[in-house]
């Protein structure tokens, strides 16, 4: 038995049961995440080469705004196709979401390479890995963050 949710509704103004909501809201965050993914390793790859420039944190900063404007070039017309919108709007929030996002990044990359690891004994390309964690904690606020915020 399909349970009708009538908010639910689609572009043409079909209505959605609520498994078909959960099935479209699921396949779009893959989406996201694999849209995302491709936007974490121009960040990830871009760090390496920053580090080569500069200190690790200042490298981490950096490759993150470059990351930014990849993840925003995907995720607008790819997952959330708001082309169409204000785009000044949408830059502004999605800066706003990634600021939250790049604190997360900044401060488990910082954490983990300096007290977390060290900690630990871990010492096999701690940088990397510091990195590599804090780019994807912020995958599901950015999510939320994006699909009700910034492409709404």
């Amino acid at each position: 038995m399909e349970i009708e949710i009538h908010p639910l509704a689609t572009t043409g103004g079909d209505t959605l049961t609520l498994s078909q909501r959960i099935k479209s809201i699921a396949a779009e965050f893959f989406r996201f995440l694999l849209t995302g993914s491709v936007a974490a390793i121009v960040n990830l790859g871009s760090r390496w080469i920053f580090s080569f420039l500069m200190p690790f944190e200042a490298a981490v900063i950096l490759a993150y705004l470059v990351g930014m404007v990849a993840a925003f070039l995907l995720f607008q017309k790819i997952i959330f196709k708001a082309g169409s919108g204000d785009v000044k709007k949408q830059i502004r929030r999605f800066l706003l979401v990634h600021v939250v996002g790049l604190t997360q990044v900044y401060f488990i990359s910082w954490g983990l390479a300096d007290f977390g690891f060290p900690a630990i004994g871990w010492t096999w390309h701690t940088e990397d890995l510091a990195h590599f964690i804090g780019v994807a904690t912020p995958a599901f606020s950015s999510y939320i963050g994006h699909k009700y915020y910034t492409f709404k």
